[in-house]
């Protein structure tokens, strides 16, 4: 019996029968190489991907956390090594550092069908009385009631939005990061026909993205076992290994498909200026 062989890890099992029926059976990892044969046909698009990975595992007064830095380094080499994405990471940022990252991305020149991608792994607190989500830097602190030394949802959102970068990608995977919905904060499948590659992706990025996927809504998430990623991350990266399928562009809808099982629930959304039909892409290369 011949077996079609993913990428990356393949499991196989072997079960033996003898005469009387009883059954023995054994396990196989193969692992198959992606190759340029793989890949098909070039894309004919000149817009350069780029990834903002963050991940904040020691603070001065939070608890430390085991795997934002495993976290972030992982998706990271997914999105170099896979998908052509130049990368940043930055580990265990102060709100001045994640302030001038976020900044020197606004004051770049960005080109129609350029994409950012950022990935925030960390600790996240909510603030009942303002009603609104903020992100934990290293030097944040404990009893800063007022939260200035956070970084809250909102002016995220502001930050983001006016990037001149037609398409941009948010991943929060923080305690309280569904918040970054202001609906969430207060309450308490595209079809295709089939279309040749570069015809898909001129559709696909055709409106401005302004969208974002946390780990989950108004509550508290799981970092998981130390050196296993968080549970989130985990199965975001089990959606980076699938390179989109056959024709190797992984969509946000192949993303949710993966993680819609985590526990919490993701939360998915658009945000500021997104365009209706907006996507973004994971372009094997």
């Amino acid at each position: 019996r011949s077996v079609k062989l993913g990428f990356t890890e393949n499991k196989i099992v072997i079960r033996t029968y003898d005469i009387e029926n009883r059954m023995a059976s054994d396990t196989v990892n193969i692992y198959r190489i992606l190759n340029k044969d793989d890949i098909g046909p070039s894309v004919n698009r000149h817009g350069i991907d780029y990834a903002l990975l963050v991940g904040t595992s020691e603070y001065e007064e939070f608890e430390p956390l085991a795997n934002p830095i495993l976290d972030i380094e992982a998706v990271g080499n997914e999105l170099e090594k896979h998908y052509g994405f130049v990368a940043e990471k930055i580990k265990n940022p102060t709100l001045e550092t994640l302030y001038t990252t976020l900044r020197n991305y606004g004051k770049r020149k960005y080109s129609s069908d350029d994409q950012l991608f950022i990935f925030i792994a960390g600790h996240g607190v909510f603030d009942n009385l303002f009603g609104d989500g903020y992100l934990v830097l290293a030097d944040s602190k404990k009893d800063d009631h007022n939260k200035t030394g956070h970084i809250s949802h909102s002016n995220l959102r502001t930050i983001l939005n006016n990037i001149d970068c037609n398409h941009i990608f948010l991943v929060l995977d923080v305690c309280f990061g569904g918040t970054f919905d202001p609906l969430v904060a207060r309450r308490g499948n595209d079809e295709y026909e089939k279309v040749n590659k570069n015809e898909f992706i001129q559709r696909k990025l055709k409106y401005k993205t302004r969208l974002y996927l946390t780990a989950g809504g108004k509550e508290y998430v799981s970092d998981g076992r130390a050196g296993m990623h968080s549970p989130f991350t985990r199965e975001f990266l089990t959606a980076l290994r699938t390179f989109g399928g056959a024709d190797q562009i992984l969509t946000i809808n192949e993303i949710l498909t993966n993680i819609e099982r985590v526990k919490p629930e993701p939360h998915f959304g658009e945000f500021g200026s997104n365009e209706p039909g907006s996507d973004f892409l994971f372009i094997l290369r």
